[in-house]
């Protein structure tokens, strides 16, 4: 996979990590890939089985179940427990994690938190 981005700020920046993690984080049938997508107002989380290109399990702020009052942080650690409950219905108990470049911190770093928290080994 050779993306090629030019330009600075930002966005570039995290695209440029984005290529550079997915260089290495693969998602398998025995550990598939937890993909953190982090918008300014939501948090989206799947598990996906890159040698099927398919999405396992997929939990978001976005969900209508999901009602939910406090901050963003904490929304997103809910995000990661939901996801570690539905992964393990699945039978995932294993993961690798990608955050999706951005970097590991607050409301990213909340959602690793939280599937850890809920059982999932990453």
């Amino acid at each position: 996979m050779s993306v090629k981005i030019l330009g600075k700020g930002k966005f570039v920046a995290r695209a440029r990590r984005h290529a550079r993690i997915r260089k290495k984080v693969v998602g398998t049938p025995e550990r598939p890939r937890l993909v953190v997508t982090r918008t300014n107002r939501n948090i989206i989380a799947q598990i996906v089985d890159d040698t099927k290109g398919v999405t396992l399990v997929s939990e978001s702020t976005l969900h209508n179940d999901f009602d939910f009052k406090g901050t963003k942080t904490e929304a997103a650690k809910e995000v990661g427990l939901r996801i570690a409950a539905k992964a393990k219905e699945a039978g995932i108990t294993a993961v690798c994690f990608d955050r999706g470049g951005n970097k590991y911190h607050g409301r990213v770093a909340a959602v690793a938190d939280g599937a850890r928290e809920g059982g999932l080994a990453l």
